[in-house]
């Protein structure tokens, strides 16, 4: 079974709203200003690091990272998914876990994400590419979608978020400017069906 054949037999806002003490599944992402998170091939070269931010203390605030086959298969090609202290899971329907060193393959995010939040822990990191962040927020699995807007208007590339989702409705509940490099980063809750914006 895949994502898709989920979508269809799992009605929207199935999931508990979110609270203080669930660990949310937080999809954080570079953007250019004209919403794409990589190049056409793939390309992350673009995004700058801003001296203000410190990463050590964004790393510390998870101790799951959650991707798709791609953005796997691209970190494998780079220097692999470890991460020190991170549990990796792949969610992929033809990946097998043999081909997956240092990461655990899954079929099934529901069943995936109410196991992993049953357990005491950091916050789970949705990484990479959208097709996994259209399938899990269509899913109402996203709790946080953080994006840090790069300043370079690339023209095209893969998109935030791929065609024909479904809309999602946002709270701001943080922004930040760095000067240094022209980044905005904002962090948004993902509204859940009656809950209010």
């Amino acid at each position: 079974m895949g994502i898709r054949d989920l979508m269809r037999t799992r009605p929207r806002g199935t999931m508990e709203h979110a609270d203080a003490t669930r660990r949310q599944v937080r999809y954080a992402v570079a953007m250019s200003l004209d919403g794409y998170i990589a190049g056409p091939n793939g390309e992350f070269d673009w995004i700058v690091t801003d001296p203000d931010i410190d990463f050590g203390a964004v790393f510390k605030e998870f101790d799951t990272l959650l991707i798709g086959r791609k953005t796997y298969e691209m970190m494998r090609e780079h220097s692999g998914p470890e991460m020190p202290g991170v549990t990796t899971f792949v969610i992929s329907r033809t990946l097998q876990q043999t081909d997956c060193v240092g990461a655990t393959v899954a079929r099934d995010p529901v069943a995936l994400l109410e196991s992993i939040r049953k357990k005491p822990g950091k916050d789970i990191w949705l990484f990479g590419g959208g097709s996994l962040f259209r399938s899990l927020l269509d899913l109402c699995l996203v709790d946080t979608v953080e994006v840090a807007i790069v300043p370079i208007l690339l023209g095209r590339g893969i998109p935030l978020l791929p065609s024909h989702a479904a809309q999602a409705k946002l709270r701001l509940l943080k922004h930040e400017v760095y000067p240094k490099t022209g980044t905005v980063s904002l962090k948004y809750a993902v509204v859940r069906a009656g809950q209010a914006v």
